[in-house]
């Protein structure tokens, strides 16, 4: 079983398949609880159902898209996460799943075409009277994970929202050697903070002039601009 908030198809809006037609699978769930979640209906106040393998790939394989984004919440909580990407692989889709890189199934990293990582600065961190300050601090950063993961085709996509956070997602990478101007920083994406246009655009202008001095992707947030912060898009 896994827990699921919402099955949509729609353009992926982020990263290196950008306006790709997709079925996005959303599970419920997460270890963390960043101050700025998009999606606290899969976090701060979780809701879905339980849902069967067989239900989910059925309903998936209707679309016809031939591409999966599997997301959350932390779609690698889910127990039957790898019964799942089997199943979908086996089907000839294109797997793509979105994790905060904190945590592995037991039985190894699921199969997926691209792992799309997405760990959390130091800016994520809630505040101390949400009750989850420490939890989250002491979660957000896993090394040794995003390294076990890395060894599927990968990108790697850092919320900015501060020059302070650019300052700390450098010196993360090269912890994990990636270096600015390396082979391995055009598979970096920067993506502004935000989830209006307004917001969007308050970062964008100088994260792109960092992101094209750096050589990392600058990450845009298509989504917004093509349907606003709506569920189910």
């Amino acid at each position: 079983m896994v827990q699921i908030a919402e099955v949509y198809s729609s353009l992926q809006g982020e990263g290196r398949l950008a306006g790709t037609p997709s079925v996005f699978v959303r599970t419920s769930g997460c270890n963390l609880r960043c101050s700025w979640c998009d999606t606290p209906f899969t976090s701060w106040k979780p809701t879905g159902r339980n849902r069967s393998v067989d239900d989910l790939v059925t309903e998936i394989l209707n679309y016809s898209l031939g591409h999966v984004v599997i997301t959350g919440g932390e779609p690698l909580l889910s127990p039957d996460i790898n019964l799942l990407c089997n199943h979908l692989k086996k089907s000839k889709q294109h797997i793509t799943i979105e994790t905060a890189a904190t945590v592995i199934p037991d039985n190894g990293p699921p199969a997926a075409n691209l792992m799309s990582l997405s760990p959390k600065l130091q800016s994520s961190t809630p505040a101390t009277e949400t009750g989850w300050q420490r939890r989250h601090e002491e979660r957000r950063r896993r090394d040794e994970i995003i390294q076990r993961l890395r060894a599927t085709p990968s990108q790697i996509k850092f919320v900015i929202d501060s020059r302070s956070d650019l300052d700390e997602a450098i010196l993360w990478l090269r912890d994990l050697g990636i270096c600015p101007q390396s082979k391995e920083a055009r598979h970096v994406y920067l993506m502004p903070q935000g989830i209006t246009l307004t917001q969007l655009q308050k970062e964008a202008d100088w994260l792109y002039l960092a992101c094209k001095s750096l050589g990392f992707q600058f990450c845009q947030r298509h989504h917004i601009s093509w349907f606003g912060n709506t569920r189910g898009t």
